[in-house]
């Protein structure tokens, strides 16, 4: 592999960084509370409004893209955040039915487009490859402003707080590297994590997102594979060291086994019990 090569995947690499830092930390958070398909909801969410935003003639680099974008994942988390309250047991299950009408949607306008097809794969496995160092700035300076509120008021930014920041995070991160990366990054580190002690569960996270993505654009260019697919496999493929490193959780014990009926003892004789024992 030359230089020009390595060079090329630099932009990739930088986008993945960005991508990394702030959902490993989320994707953790997500985890705990059992939200798992949050990411994928309102990742749908976001691509239907830059579908629709295209679907009426708007321009498809364009900012209106973008405030579509941001205001559908918003209307999405503040959705998800009225549905937590009102019915929490069902959450999980209202965030995939969401997830599906929002893709059903996304398919309906599309149906008459000739390009649909290409731009549903762009949607779900990115075009990381594509990004430039130039248009990585206001990514990352979006992504500065939340890491600041995340790791220094997350406590204070309530439950709706925590959805419009992942709401805002996301829009972005599906546009550089598609849903399935996206979901990816966010939860197979933080499931590496799960089972380490606390104290090393975010170094373990982001080691395995950073070294995943060093590796499936390496082997990308190196076999000439879909990129987004080798990076979500390489993650994927070290979480499952990590879980099996850790080895499996640790079972409840087994309830006691129940004493032998009193009516087959003789009372303060030390009378038989099942398997031919006397009792003591």
């Amino acid at each position: 592999m030359g230089a020009l090569e390595l060079s090329l995947l630099f932009p990739a690499f930088i986008a993945g960084l960005l991508v990394i830092s702030t959902h490993v930390p989320m994707g953790r958070q997500v985890l705990a509370r059992g939200i798992v398909f949050i990411d994928l909801a309102i990742a749908q969410v976001a691509g239907l409004g830059v579908t629709a935003a295209a679907a009426f003639g708007f321009d498809g680099a364009g900012w209106t893209v973008q405030v579509s974008a941001v205001a559908a994942a918003l209307l999405a988390a503040l959705l998800l955040r009225w549905t937590e309250r009102r019915w929490p047991s069902v959450q999980e299950a209202l965030i995939g039915v969401l997830f599906v009408f929002a893709a059903s949607v996304e398919l309906l306008l599309l149906a008459n487009n000739p390009h649909g097809g290409e731009h549903l794969k762009d949607l779900l496995v990115g075009q990381i490859l594509w990004v430039s160092i130039d248009s990585l700035w206001p990514v990352a300076a979006m992504y500065a402003v939340v890491l600041a509120v995340w790791f220094l008021a997350r406590d204070r930014i309530g439950r709706f707080g925590f959805y419009a920041l992942f709401a805002l995070v996301v829009t972005q991160s599906v546009q550089l590297v598609g849903i399935y990366l996206v979901f990816a990054t966010l939860i197979a580190p933080a499931l590496a994590a799960r089972f380490w002690p606390d104290r090393f569960g975010l170094a373990i996270a982001y080691g395995v997102a950073v070294a995943g993505y060093v590796i499936g654009l390496l082997a990308s260019a190196a076999f000439d594979l879909p990129t987004g697919a080798v990076i979500v496999v390489a993650i994927v493929g070290l979480m499952s060291v990590s879980i099996l490193l850790r080895g499996p959780e640790k079972s409840v014990a087994a309830a006691p086994a129940a004493e032998a009926p009193a009516a087959r003892r003789h009372p303060g004789a030390g009378g038989p019990v099942p398997g031919g024992k006397r009792a003591r």
